[in-house]
């Protein structure tokens, strides 16, 4: 970007932020646009416009700290309260290191500086001086005190400074300084932290040189107790640490690690609250990177962090940290606003804010709008959350309405509160064209009108305006004819259910209950066999509605079944290696010994053989078609909102009418209970959709096709793992699991498979889909239909892909797209070449389409750079002959393999191999990875038998999934720990199981067996034909391979 276009872009991002002050990708914007100018000026005024509206990660603060220390000045009692003050604000942000490490730097530096004058300044005063250091610093180091593996930095630090203050001191100084020492000292020993010996050692030694002799023993045991506590508290979070610290502290290793530490019987105050502090921090970081998902972990950690403390109490600082940090969260703004509501009633601690701090609630309520975080604006403006609106106008006008209940409310009260709550609904219907499903407002405001207010035309009128518009949404319209039918208005309620008795509603079932219950309670025999009869009528059409996409969509998986019969029969491609041909199994060449044979020992023509008989050996392509396969994706339904106390008995009886249940399997997550229940057959779907909404232990329940609430993601960035996956789409809603394809076979696999736990959110994150996660790399993600599964599946990859044999050295990739990409769009070209850079004398050539390469299949033969070259489609069933220079143990391939493979034990239930296999190229240079479930063991294959030592040869705990792995040594023969199905005898061993049973085939055709063996070879086995195959080869097969 050129200066002039950056000038257009910094004034245009000046324009929005001021409307949108509160913006932190707009002030991250500014910034970035600022320092490309090169004006230091400029970047100075932009991060400090930042730090006045939000609160800012050290990223920010660190250079106005050195601008503010540059500027001069430090000489002076003035300068120095300048820099002071940057830092306290920015210590009030968060918990930075950084930040506190450069603080503790700067007073030792100018305590020194200081000290050293002749001449102290007359307006210092107490400043700098070793009473003021002590507190100053002990303050410092305090607030880093919950980071329990870097505190000790700090305290060293600090530590160090007192022991040089104590041996400057005068005699009758020492004393008091070693009283204050010895505190600090046993103080700290209370601490959880990393160095905790360091410290017991540091205690010991200054007893033993300050203290009596005879109190020695004492002090150390009494010192021992209290660090006892402290140790074993730093000693059960030591694996946590090291996870944390190996995840290069992701968000989801801090939300795993607060997680467990929630989980926990009796929670950890210190090490809980400095846990909180240190993510907030690192999400604070990252989300003024710009990374996807760092602004709801924050506001999901707030909340967190703010219901942990609660019981303790917090200081106005404490909330001003909270919603100058997360601005845009409404539960946090909710919190506060109850905690004001709490602070005015008359029994209210006196330990809360001051007079002069005291914000009311309406103020607070209006600070919390004026950010303009939860006004949509335009239509063309991204959607808001609505469960950011909610909680905060549900927190004022709560407060509102027992005021006005509790007679504490002034005159203005109910109008305030009406208000409130109009402004709220309509805000949420403007943020978010789905709105709030759950009409929370709408409820508390009609509860308010027909109880309190009694004012019940009002209400009628609030659900009639509600009804139009959520016009499918069949619980606006229950809700309509429920206040109907309250304040006696049953004509009109009678005429609603039987206008809206045969509209496409999302669940036509629930009014029509609602219908059927009102017509017991309110109508004569005649009005309920008349609704009796609309009921039935329709739902007989709903019925027939549903059978018929049923009927579609069993015809689509039927047909898409049927086309992968037909392509898995069609003829297999050659194999690209020598191995290949000695071991892979191809259909087009195979041999049939059985064939009528002339006495030149040539074939007859194909088109001259008679039909199979029942004797004669069968072609393959005429075998019959395997029964259809267990179709877990269109006969699985998901089952979200359950109540914590739900059974599987619960679920049976719910579903009892729809069909046979295969399976359920529950699912706790840290915020509610799942469950997926898998029918035998997808004709038991529809009915089981219908029961949706329905209650199981009066909560109401949501049921959806699993499929619908699961996104395909394909062609994201070689860097991104889990963490990366699920900080990027966790954003747009709870994520119930994420699944990695397997890569044993087929290393180049990167797509996995993201469920949520509904399907809003789910659709929300498809404005992912396009997005440049990198430059000209567009991530793809779509809603993993079944019935498209071809388009959203590496399946088809082998049937894209050609082998390209006989290759001249000088053959270029620019050559090789030259003469392919006549036939169609060319993906990607791929020359191999030894570890000396040489080529090898083959390639891959990936296509768009599967068309478009078959076509090229037309290009073998073809002479280029005076080479004839061989075009096959890729089989990637086989595995090439060791050529990398990879030291052989002289014992053949598979005992090779063992030497570099080790044995993974302790792993956590369900394993994925895709995520194990990603997990641990962090660690080491992983080829393969099999895993064993009903074990919970895997076996993995390294680079070299050198990575496998090393990794045996690790003392540091490797954490996965809570669990510390366990390596051994892969040992033959071993019986702990075999696979569910036996290793293939030839091949390494993830050579698939299908190889094993085919029988080998040579090239050209079986030449005549001699006279008088006719009989014999007739009657000899497989394996002896396939021998007999192999060795005998006619002049036409020597003539081939002259080429």
């Amino acid at each position: 970007m050129d200066e002039s276009a950056a000038l257009d872009a910094l004034a245009d991002t000046l324009t929005k932020l001021s409307t949108n002050s509160y913006s932190v990708d707009l002030h991250a914007q500014h910034i970035r646009l600022a320092n490309s100018l090169e004006d230091k000026d400029q970047l100075l005024a932009a991060l400090e416009m930042a730090t006045n509206y939000i609160a800012t990660p050290d990223d920010v603060w660190l250079p106005i700290i050195d601008a503010k220390a540059a500027a001069g000045g430090l000489d002076t009692p003035e300068g120095v309260l300048e820099v002071l003050a940057v830092y306290s604000k920015a210590e009030e942000d968060y918990m930075s290191f950084s930040i506190l490490k450069k603080h503790l730097e700067f007073l030792l530096d100018r305590h020194e500086y200081f000290s050293g004058l002749e001449v102290r300044p007359d307006n210092l005063g107490e400043l700098f001086s070793d009473s003021w250091m002590q507190a100053e610093m002990a303050d410092v180091v305090s607030k880093g005190v919950g980071d329990i593996s870097q505190s000790h930095v700090l305290w060293d630090q600090y530590f160090d400074w007192q022991l040089d203050i104590l041996e400057k001191a005068s005699i009758d100084e020492k004393p008091l300084l070693v009283n204050i020492i010895g505190e600090s000292l046993l103080s700290r020993l209370q601490q959880p932290h990393a160095t905790q010996e360091n410290t017991y050692q540091s205690y010991s030694s200054f007893t033993t040189a300050h203290r009596p002799a005879d109190e020695y023993e004492s002090r150390l045991v009494s010192a021992s107790k209290l660090r006892s506590r402290a140790v074993k508290a730093y000693v059960k979070r030591e694996a946590s640490e090291t996870a944390l610290a190996a995840a290069g502290h992701s968000l989801d290793a801090y939300a795993t690690y607060i997680s467990a530490e929630r989980r926990r019987k009796d929670p950890d105050y210190f090490i809980l609250c400095g846990l909180y502090e240190r993510a907030l921090a690192e999400a604070s970081r990252r989300r003024f990177t710009g990374e996807v998902g760092a602004e709801r972990a924050l506001q999901m950690w707030w909340a967190g962090y703010i219901d942990f403390v609660n019981s303790q109490g917090q200081s106005v600082q404490f909330w001003r940290r909270a919603t100058r940090s997360a601005p845009g969260s409404g539960e946090v703004w909710a919190r506060y606003i109850r905690f004001l509501e709490r602070e005015q009633e008359p029994l209210a601690s006196e330990d809360g804010m001051s007079g002069d701090d005291k914000e009311n609630i309406g103020d607070a309520h209006t600070r919390a709008l004026s950010t303009n975080l939860f006004t949509r604006g335009r239509k063309s403006n991204p959607e808001i959350d609505v469960e950011h609106i909610v909680p905060l106008v549900l927190a004022r006008a709560g407060a509102e309405k027992r005021g006005i209940e509790g007679g504490s409310a002034g005159e203005d009260a109910l109008p305030t509160l009406i208000k409130v709550v109009e402004d709220g609904i309509a805000m949420v219907r403007q943020a978010s064209s789905a709105g709030d499903p759950r009409f929370r407002l709408e409820k508390f405001l009609s509860e308010f009108y027909l109880s309190l207010a009694d004012v019940p035309d009002a209400a009628v009128q609030l659900w009639a305006s509600t009804a139009a518009h959520y016009r499918t949404s069949w619980a606006a319209w229950v809700a309509y004819t429920d206040v109907l039918i309250r304040t006696d208005h049953h004509d009109l309620a009678r005429q609603t259910f039987q206008d809206m008795s045969t509209k496409n509603l999302d669940y036509p079932e629930a009014l029509w209950d609602a219908w059927h219950n009102f017509e017991h309670a309110h109508g004569s025999l005649t009005s309920l066999e008349e609704a009796l009869n609309k009921m039935s009528q329709a739902k007989s059409q709903l019925e027939m509605r549903r059978a018929r996409e049923a009927e579609k969509a069993y015809a689509m998986a039927a047909a898409q079944y049927a086309e992968q019969q037909a392509a898995s029969a069609s003829v297999a491609s050659v194999p690209m290696t020598e191995t290949a041909r000695d071991s892979a199994v191809s259909e087009a060449m195979d041999v049939d010994t059985s064939a009528t044979v002339d006495r030149k020992g040539k074939r007859k023509a194909e088109e001259e053989r008679p039909a199979e008989t029942a004797e004669g050996k069968k072609p393959r392509l005429e075998t019959p078609s395997l029964p259809l396969k267990r179709d877990r994706e269109n006969c699985t339904v998901f089952v979200a909102d359950l109540p914590s106390e739900a059974t599987e008995a619960d679920l049976k009886a719910l579903f009892k009418d729809c069909g046979d249940i295969r399976d359920i399997k529950f699912t706790r997550m840290p915020e509610t209970l799942v469950a997926t229940v898998e029918f035998h057959t997808r004709d038991s779907v529809p009915a089981a959709l219908t029961k949706d909404k329905k209650r199981v232990h009066e909560t109401e329940i949501s049921v959806h096709l699993a499929w619908r609430s699961t996104l395909y993601v394909t062609n994201f960035p070689e860097k991104f793992d889990d963490a990366s996956i699920r900080d990027l789409f966790g954003q747009f809603g709870l994520i119930f699991d994420v699944r990695w394809p397997s890569k044993k076979f087929k290393a180049t696999r990167r797509f996995c498979y993201v469920q949520y736990t509904s399907p809003a959110s789910a659709e929300r994150a498809l404005e992912l889909h396009g997005r440049e996660l990198e430059p000209d790399r567009a991530v793809s993600v779509l809603i993993s239909n079944p019935e498209r599964k071809k388009e959203r599946s590496d399946a088809d990859a082998n049937d894209r892909e050609l082998y390209v044999a006989g290759l001249s050295k000088f053959t270029t990739a620019e050559d090789l797209k030259g003469v392919f990409e006549t036939y169609g769009p060319v993906k990607e070209i791929r020359l191999a070449k030894d570890k000396a850079g040489q080529p090898k004398g083959f390639a891959f050539i990936d296509f768009e389409s599967e068309t478009d390469a078959r076509a090229a299949l037309a290009a073998n033969n073809y002479e280029l750079k005076n080479r004839r070259i061989a075009v096959t489609l890729t089989d990637t069933r086989v595995r090439g002959k060791n050529k990398d220079g990879m030291t052989e143990s002289g014992l053949g391939r598979r005992a090779d393999a063992r030497n570099r493979s080790v044995r993974v034990r302790n792993l956590p239930a369900d394993t994925q191999e895709g995520l194990l296999h990603q997990f641990l190229e962090k660690h080491t240079l992983v080829k393969r990875t099999e895993v064993f479930t009903a074990l919970n063991e895997a076996i993995i294959e390294l680079e070299n038998p050198a990575e496998a030592g090393k990794l045996l040869l690790r003392t540091d705990p490797v954490v996965f999934g809570g669990n510390v792995l366990q390596f051994s040594e892969e040992q033959p023969g071993s019986s702990r720990g075999q696979p569910t199905a036996p290793l293939p005898a030839s091949g390494g061993m993830f050579v698939p199981r299908t190889t094993k049973s085919r029988p080998k085939a040579g090239l050209g055709r079986a030449r005549k067996p001699v006279v008088g063996t006719a009989q014999a070879q007739a009657t000899s086995s497989s394996n002896a034909q396939a021998t007999e195959q192999q060795s005998k080869k006619g002049q036409d097969d020597f003539r081939k391979m002259l080429g």
